[in-house]
Parts: structure tokens; sequence; C-alpha cells
């Protein structure tokens, strides 16, 4: 069953990224990358719950905090056009 759920996250994690690509605007772009981080971190989760691995929860901890950075610094940066001030 978690196996499953992991397939439709990884084929959705791949629409994404076909919106990555071909995004007609920056922010359409920004959007589709915080998509697949969650998906990511979600799929780390759930392979932490099938698996029975508890080190991977620590992972997607911190990959999550990581990556909510990053999100904030491109938007910052795009909307600005500079990451300064």
């Amino acid at each position: 069953m978690i196996l499953g759920v992991v397939t439709v996250l990884v084929l959705t994690g791949f629409l994404c990224f076909y919106r990555i690509i071909v995004g007609p605007t920056v922010p359409d772009r920004i959007a589709a990358a915080d998509a697949i981080g969650i998906l990511l971190a979600m799929v780390l989760v759930l392979l932490s719950a099938h698996y029975r691995l508890e080190i991977l929860l620590d992972v997607a901890l911190v990959y999550a905090v990581l990556h909510f950075a990053d999100v904030l610094i491109l938007a910052k940066f795009f909307e600005r056009g500079e990451l300064h001030r």
C-alpha cells in the first residue's frame, strides 16, 4: 500500500518537473519546484514508515527545513532581482 502511494507521488513529481521545464512564468516554475520538494519529503516519510528506518525521518525533516529556506531565497531574488538589502 505504501509503495503504491510512493509510486503515485513520484509520478506527480514528474508532472511537476514538466511544469518546471515548460512553465510559462517564473512563479509557476518556483511553485513546481516547491511542490517537488514537498513530494520528496513525503516520499522520505513514507519510505521511513515502510522500511522502519527512523533516520529517514531526520533526513526528511532537515530536507524540508532547507527546502523552505531555499524557496524563500528564490522568491526574494525574483521579486527584487537581488539578494541584498
